[in-house]
């Protein structure tokens, strides 16, 4: 996959794990949580990881100093929404015209094995835009995918706080992980606008900027919801801890010292 380049989205500060303290850098089986992240993209070999920073960002440039010569960073000061964020790699990516992908990095599980379905699917449904998504048991709090019945393809992602009450009972879920045409992307971004109820530029607008452009965007559906599970207080981190560390067979009393390998 040496043709993909990786954008990951770091720069939060994460209010809701109460600490001052970059999200990305929380640890997770004794290593910051965006590390997972960057060691399985390693191992895809992708051909460049770009991660976007902002809060207290010189402690995640420190933190990734290891990876020097396979990470470089692009500075977000202002935390305008995962849109921005995507946005500010512009200049960066200028002379790249392939896939990118677009990834959370508080998302530590996610596998070598579903980015690589999902960037299959996406060449295979020649999408200019492909979600990934995953059907969790509670999906408060999460956007919906909006799919367009029967096949692979979406209409729209809608952010929880701004769906209706029809929309709140779709069980799909956006993950926070995308693959795009690149081209395509940056110019659909300087289309986004921040005309919803948390006044931030979406990432997700996106979809529905491509489609009236009559391009097809389309989701991948996770065949594990558990990887596409993000991280946004201390439980929920403690809880994703559990919850791994059962399926790979580790006692508690060896949480925090080893690593789930993707």
């Amino acid at each position: 996959m040496n043709d993909i380049v990786a954008v990951i989205l770091a720069a939060g500060k994460g209010k809701r794990m109460k600490s001052d303290l970059p999200k990305v850098l929380h640890p997770l089986f004794g290593r910051p949580l965006i590390e997972h992240l960057v060691d399985t993209l390693i191992s895809l070999s992708v051909k460049r990881i770009v991660v976007v920073v902002g809060h207290r960002a010189e402690l995640v440039q420190q933190a990734l100093a290891k990876y020097h010569g396979r990470v470089e960073f692009v500075l977000q000061k202002e935390q305008l929404g995962t849109g921005h964020a995507v946005l500010v790699t512009e200049s960066t990516l200028a002379g790249f015209a392939g896939d990118l992908l677009v990834l959370n990095g508080d998302v530590p599980f996610l596998s070598a094995e579903t980015i690589k379905r999902l960037i299959t699917l996406h060449r295979r449904e020649q999408a200019a835009a492909t979600v990934l998504s995953a059907i969790p048991p509670d999906p408060t709090g999460y956007g919906r995918i909006v799919r367009i019945a029967g096949g692979n393809l979406v209409d729209r992602i809608i952010e929880h706080k701004d769906a209706g009450p029809e929309e709140l009972k779709i069980g799909e879920i956006n993950s926070g992980t995308f693959c795009f045409d690149s081209r395509l992307l940056f110019s659909a971004l300087h289309d986004v606008k921040d005309d919803n109820s948390q006044k931030e530029y979406y990432i997700t607008d996106v979809m529905a900027i491509l489609r009236r452009q009559g391009r097809k965007a389309a989701a991948c559906l996770t065949e594990d919801p558990d990887e596409a599970l993000g991280v946004n207080s201390a439980d929920q981190l403690a809880d994703l801890e559990r919850r791994f560390a059962a399926k790979a067979g580790i006692s508690a009393t060896g949480i925090g010292r080893g690593r789930i390998r993707s």
